[in-house]
């Protein structure tokens, strides 16, 4: 199965206009093979905690109508759109959410991140489940970017029979996960871990793209680098 890893600068607070990017990038990997698109976290709003805890209107439903663009690519491409926003859960605080938009454009999965970091503990409520999703045979595992601090949900994956293990994150230049964490989760797990990231400043810092994947062997296999928007794709599972 090939997996294509994105990067690109959210507008912050302009979900349409960020749909329209995520929906070019799934009809633009679905052209070259890709069946699984993945997006960075918060890749809807932009990583803005805080504005998003001052504009309930950036909080999301899962049958959000203003996500039948990335629908319609996922159709249209014949790929899965895993993508991350600020979304509706049962109580009075949203999740920093993962919907996986399967290629027919039904909701395959969701996945709220469990561990929180910093300002999101203010703003969002943390997940109790793991994410899981089948596409083609092959199973995927979900998390989102300080949950990979915890190697635990890549373990849990590993005995669950996943075989791909997707990062959604925002990491700057200076994040070590490049060089520690991501690697050390596929190695000690034997998984292909795949990260969508971003670019461009955001409440966090500057995004610094790097998004790609890597095998089971911890080596790097894919790396959009940092110098623009786009995917790269590779071979999983």
């Amino acid at each position: 199965m090939i997996v294509a890893a994105t990067q690109f600068a959210p507008v912050a607070g302009d979900i349409d206009a960020n749909v329209r990017t995520i929906a070019g990038l799934v009809r633009a990997a679905g052209a070259e093979g890709a069946r699984v698109v993945v997006f960075a976290e918060l890749c809807l709003t932009g990583y803005e905690p805080s504005l998003i805890r001052d504009a309930p209107g950036l909080v999301l439903a899962e049958d959000d109508p203003r996500l039948e663009p990335v629908r319609e690519a996922c159709r249209a491409a014949g790929a899965a759109a895993v993508v991350n926003g600020p979304v509706r859960t049962g109580g009075s605080r949203a999740g920093i959410t993962t919907l996986v938009i399967g290629p027919d454009g039904s909701l395959l999965t969701r996945y709220d991140k469990r561990n929180l970091y910093g300002v999101e503990a203010e703003v969002f409520a943390p997940g109790t489940a793991d994410g899981r999703f089948t596409l083609d045979g092959v199973r995927f595992a979900l998390a989102t970017c300080y949950d990979n601090r915890f190697p635990e949900l890549a373990e849990r994956a590993a005995a669950d029979g996943c075989a791909v293990y997707l990062a959604s994150s925002v990491l700057s230049a200076d994040n070590d996960s490049f060089a520690t964490v991501y690697p050390a989760r596929a190695r000690d797990f034997g998984l292909y871990v795949v990260l969508g990231n971003v670019l461009g400043p955001n409440e966090d810092g500057v995004g610094a793209g790097r998004a790609g994947a890597w095998g089971p062997d911890g080596g790097r296999i894919a790396d959009a680098g940092d110098a623009g928007a786009g995917f790269v794709l590779a071979e999983v599972g």
